[in-house]
């Protein structure tokens, strides 16, 4: 297949799969899309296993096997995903919550890196199975940032505090920087290519991240300056365009962070500065725009991270290890908002802050597409075992259980009542 017709054949499984759910099931978008995605990719290891010379299913596998998902991911979606998602942060509350957003994105997930590394390589000696400590401690670095798509995609679908809604938006935003950073640093030692210097490793983080962050925030402020002298909703969408892809590119060139660079610009795009810029239809058709961009991109990239199920290659002898993982992952998740949980149950008001924080923190495709770069091995395919497992029980069963635990926390007396909201 061209990259035409796989891109028509996957909209096209978008489309039918969006009717039936709206139609049938109403579930969130991102969910059905992985679920669509499983099903299809169940369905084709069926169809090898039983009928091993069937032609289709192989030139399906193989089509499947020629998506550069972490490309795709990373290189070519994540800005659009980024920029869109940060245009809905309240950016007056984030303000006011930075200091909770900050610790949780830096010390929240380095924490969780070592719990979930050394428990895993514990618990995989335990279990008889072969895994150095530093491919364990690896595996913590690409699964410990939550995911910023895949929590956006979740929280818009229930009304929490704001404050809640925004610690979640904005750590799942940020701290992908300072995963990438250690995922880095940790690949280099585990390929035998270096040694981990702690001082540097921080020095590289704030560099990238605050760099990244001045950078977005300084081009998306001067973009909005242009588009203050005009009034055109063509214009204005090609320069938000422009905005995001360029901020992201020119970031990754200079050596700092991408992610969190579209992050800034995206904030300042959508916050005060973009409300004074754009007025009445134009800011209606601008922010349309881009949640029909966020809405499509979620769900292509939901529906390959389910189909990519069929190039993962499980093991039965790893079974256990599997089921073990996704609750130290979420142990270790736990164990890290549970500081803030504290200091927002009592100083804030805050009902169940630990349930929702902890519960809340998302896993998805970034985990997936960054295990997909580890060099080939037996240590890379446990690996991607261990994080798509990971990642589907968290985007199936966290997203979709999300809803009911915020009305069994809150209550219906609650001051915060949990509403759904209807997806656009």
């Amino acid at each position: 297949m061209t990259p035409f017709e796989l891109v028509a054949a996957l909209m096209a499984v978008i489309a039918v799969t969006g009717w039936i759910n709206v139609k049938t099931f109403h579930l969130p978008h991102g969910v059905a899309m992985l679920i669509a995605g499983l099903v299809a990719a169940a369905a084709i290891a069926a169809l090898q296993w039983s009928v091993p010379d069937f032609p289709l299913a192989s030139q399906i596998v193989d089509t499947i096997n020629r998506i550069d998902f972490g490309q795709t991911v990373v290189g070519y979606m994540l800005a659009f995903l980024l920029f869109a998602g940060a245009m809905q942060v309240d950016v007056a509350e984030l303000q006011r919550r930075w200091l909770s957003v900050t610790a949780l994105a830096t010390l929240g997930v380095c924490g969780s890196i070592v719990i979930v590394g050394f428990g895993l390589w514990y618990i995989a000696g335990l279990l008889g199975l072969s895994l150095p400590l530093i491919w364990a401690l690896l595996f913590g670095a690409l699964i410990s940032p939550t995911d910023p798509v895949a929590v956006l995609a979740t929280v818009r679908h229930v009304k929490l505090s704001k404050t809640l809604t925004v610690v979640l938006q904005a750590e799942a935003l940020f701290n992908d920087g300072v995963g990438i950073v250690a995922f880095t640093a940790l690949l280099a030692v585990a390929a035998e290519k270096g040694d981990i210097d702690a001082s540097q490793a921080v020095f590289q983080v704030l560099v990238e991240a605050v760099g990244g962050l001045a950078l977005g925030v300084g081009l998306s402020w001067l973009v909005l300056r242009v588009l203050e002298t005009i009034d055109d909703f063509a214009v204005e969408t090609s320069m938000s365009i422009a905005l995001a892809m360029g901020t992201y590119s020119l970031a990754q060139s200079l050596h700092l962070s991408g992610p969190i660079a579209v992050v800034g610009a995206g904030m300042v795009f959508g916050g005060p500065s973009g409300k004074r810029a754009f007025e009445g239809q134009s800011r209606t058709y601008l922010m349309s725009f881009w949640v029909l961009v966020d809405e499509i991109l979620n769900a292509l990239l939901f529906l390959l991270l389910g189909v990519e199920m069929v190039v993962v290659p499980f093991q039965a002898h790893e079974l256990g290890l599997l089921l073990v993982t996704i609750p130290l992952v979420l142990a270790a998740r736990f164990a890290v908002v549970q500081p803030w949980a504290i200091v927002y149950r009592f100083r804030q008001g805050e009902t169940g802050p630990a349930l929702i924080l902890g519960w809340g923190g998302l896993h998805g495709a970034l985990s997936l597409a960054l295990a997909l770069t580890l060099p080939t091995g037996a240590e890379r395919s446990l690996i991607l075992s261990l994080t798509y497992a990971v990642v589907a029980f968290s985007i199936i069963v966290q997203g979709l259980t999300l809803t009911p635990l915020a009305r069994l926390v809150y209550g219906a007396s609650s001051r915060y009542r949990i509403q759904e909201r209807n997806s656009p």
